[in-house]
């Protein structure tokens, strides 16, 4: 016999279930988290009326696959490997106003020319996507509107097979009838998401999810949500301006290294065709000005690490930091003390990625420690170079990958040589000069 129907406390943060309330998650910690939910009996009971299962090879599987919706922007058709696969339901998600329902809009339009795309929205009305669809461009008779918070009329209509794609915006605007909690709870969430993917993936049509992020920056909702796509994007980037990329944090059907780099115009999100030029246009040559060839995902990227150092007028330095980890620097700060003759523990240190960009590599360390002795000296880069490299505690320059492709990238924008780490075995690069630790490099190429 099954159990009644009880009262549950769910964590919007990590969705675990406890039958009491308490002030703190016993799962992930977080405090005044846990929301009542109304749970359903179990039903896990073993029914003697199931079918057996009939499988098949999987070449056969193989040989029916379909070949993949392109959506008409290269830069989003790498990040997802190729393009949107038949079936498959992704999420995208971003800080508010980043411009994850304007791309949304433009995908489906341009899909919508060669397949049927019906987007559905739980935020906005008809007429008011209407006027962004004309600001955009992407007006067309070929691309069905539909409005509705409903997540049950939704399943509906993707289970039809009418459509090839479908776009909800957002999964947080929708909610089941059979589920009592407000729309955006993690019990609606969890259910709302379970029910379009069955939908999508019995009828093989793509879909695609917006889904919001809290004021840390992870998606909302449970980390199920997550797990129960086949594929994560995430929209980054400085909402008022600069660059937006796009990256893939998860991709069952491609690689995890890619980046889409755009820019947002009048007329939507572009393409950036060369970042590395747009980055350094408005450059001015001074000292703690460093140019590193960092890499998005599989693409080479030049950008400008600028430092700032001036004499404290506290007890306690300054350390601040825009584009890169505080932590990272504050390390590389306390190496360069300790490994150079630098003095740094009454200097206040800024840090600025210029673009809005994120730097997360490794390659960046060796830029970052000659821009701080660049500005805390009063000294410039001898040669115009670009700079990579990661730094170790000791003070030694370790190898990072793409070597040639960063070389051609600062090759391609005029720049004659660069400095990184000693190269391994292999044909000698014009133009790259190595360097085993961060002192040798820093009186070879720091000069007034």
């Amino acid at each position: 016999m099954a159990k009644k129907d009880s009262i549950q406390y769910v964590c919007s943060n990590c969705g675990a279930a406890s039958p009491t309330w308490s002030g703190k998650c016993f799962s992930c910690g977080e405090w005044n988290t846990l929301q009542e939910n109304l749970s359903v009996g179990s039903r896990a009971e073993i029914k003697s009326g199931g079918r057996i299962l009939q499988p098949e090879s999987v070449s056969k599987s193989a040989a029916t696959d379909m070949a993949r919706v392109l959506t008409g922007m290269p830069d989003v058709d790498t990040v997802l490997g190729g393009g949107v696969v038949a079936g498959s339901v992704n999420l995208i998600a971003g800080q508010p106003g980043i411009g994850k329902s304007t791309l949304m809009l433009q995908l489906a339009y341009n899909i919508a020319q060669k397949h049927k795309v019906l987007y559905v929205s739980g935020e906005e009305s008809a007429h008011q996507i209407s006027l962004r669809a004309q600001r955009l461009g992407a007006g067309s008779d070929k691309l069905q509107l539909a409005t509705s918070t409903v997540t049950d009329d939704i399943a509906a209509t993707i289970a039809a097979g009418e459509y090839d794609l479908v776009v909800v915006d957002s999964i947080q605007t929708i909610a089941c009838n059979d589920v009592t909690s407000a729309a955006g709870s993690v019990s609606q969430i969890t259910n709302s998401t379970h029910l379009l993917t069955a939908a999508a993936k019995g009828s093989n049509t793509s879909l695609l999810i917006v889904g919001h992020v809290t004021k840390e920056g992870s998606i909302a909702g449970p980390k199920v949500l997550e797990h129960l796509v086949d594929v994560v994007l995430q929209l980054e980037g400085d909402r008022y301006g600069g660059f937006k990329l796009l990256r893939a944090v998860k991709n069952r059907y491609g690689s995890t290294n890619e980046a889409g780099i755009f820019e947002m115009t009048d007329t939507g999100l572009k393409t950036v065709d060369n970042p590395s030029a747009a980055l350094l246009a408005e450059r001015h040559v001074s000292d703690g000005s460093i140019v590193l060839a960092t890499m998005e995902g599989t693409r080479p990227l030049l950008v400008e690490v600028q430092a700032l150092v001036n004499r404290t007028s506290y007890g306690y330095p300054k350390r601040a930091a825009s584009g890169i980890d505080l932590n990272r620097v504050n390390l590389l700060v306390a190496m360069l003390e300790r490994r150079t003759k630098l003095n740094l523990a009454d200097q206040d240190i800024y840090i600025n990625i210029v673009g809005g960009m994120k730097l997360t590599e490794p390659a960046a360390d060796l830029a970052v420690c000659m821009a701080i002795a660049s500005a805390s000296k009063g000294m410039q880069l001898a040669d115009n170079a670009v700079v990579f490299g990661e730094v170790g505690l000791s003070g030694e320059i370790r190898h990072v990958p793409y070597l040639e492709k960063r070389l051609a990238e600062a090759k391609k924008l005029g720049f004659e040589s660069a400095i990184g780490p000693v190269q391994k075995q292999g044909k000698k690069l014009t133009g790259y000069q190595g360097m085993r630790d961060i002192k040798t490099a820093l009186n070879t190429f720091l000069s007034k």
